[in-house]
C-alpha cells in the first residue's frame, strides 16, 4: 500500500512516523525519570545518544550519498535529513568557510511543554553528545560548540544554537 501513496501521502505519513519516534523517545525517557529520577534518566538518555546519533549519521550518509569526510557541507546536508527534521524549525548560518551554525528555531519538545506551562526540558548535556557525536561521525575532524541551550537563557526565535568548526 505505501508503495502507491501519492507524494502528499508519503510526507504525512513520514510525518507521522517522525512524531511516533519522538514520542517513543519522550515515553521512554519519562519511564526512566518517574522510576530513577531526572538525573539517571538524563545519563541513561545521554547513553542512548551516544549510540544511536552515529547510527542515524552513518545511516543517512548512505541513503543518501553524502560523502564521509566531507567537511561542513557533508555535516549541514546529513542534520536536514535527521528523523526530527520534519518535526522542528532549524536553519543554518555559515559565518565563514571554516564555521557552520545550526540553530533550533522551534523545538517540538520545548513548544509542547511551555503549552503546558512547564519550564525547557534542560537538554544540553544531552545535545552535546548527540551533536558532536552525529558531526564526528560525518566528518571526525568537525568540532562541535554549544554557544546556547536549555537550561540556559535562549532568545525568543530559538531553542538552542550549536556551532561547528573544521580546520581544514
Amino acid at each position: 500500500m505505501i508503495d502507491n501513496l501519492p507524494k502528499e501521502q508519503l510526507l504525512k505519513l513520514l510525518d507521522t512516523y517522525a512524531k511516533a519516534w519522538q514520542a517513543m523517545d519522550g515515553a521512554y525517557f519519562l519511564a526512566l525519570e518517574k522510576k530513577y529520577g531526572m538525573d539517571v534518566a538524563i545519563e541513561m538518555d545521554k547513553e542512548a545518544w551516544k549510540i544511536f546519533s552515529p547510527i542515524e549519521a552513518r545511516r543517512i550518509m548512505k541513503e543518501f550519498g553524502i560523502e564521509e569526510n566531507g567537511g561542513l557541507d557533508s555535516l549541514e546536508q546529513a542534520l536536514q535529513y535527521r528523523v526530527y527534521a520534519r518535526l522542528n524549525k532549524q536553519s543554518f548560518d555559515r559565518a565563514d568557510e571554516n564555521t557552520l551554525q545550526f540553530t533550533m528555531n522551534e523545538c517540538r519538545v520545548q513548544v509542547a511543554r511551555n503549552r503546558k506551562g512547564l519550564p525547557d526540558f534542560p537538554c544540553r548535556q544531552v545535545g552535546e553528545i548527540e551533536y558532536s557525536y552525529f558531526a564526528e561521525t560525518v566528518d571526525p575532524r568537525i568540532k562541535t560548540n554549544c554557544v546556547f541551550c536549555p537550561p540556559e537563557e535562549h532568545p525568543e526565535d530559538a531553542y538552542c544554537r550549536w556551532e561547528f568548526t573544521i580546520e581544514e
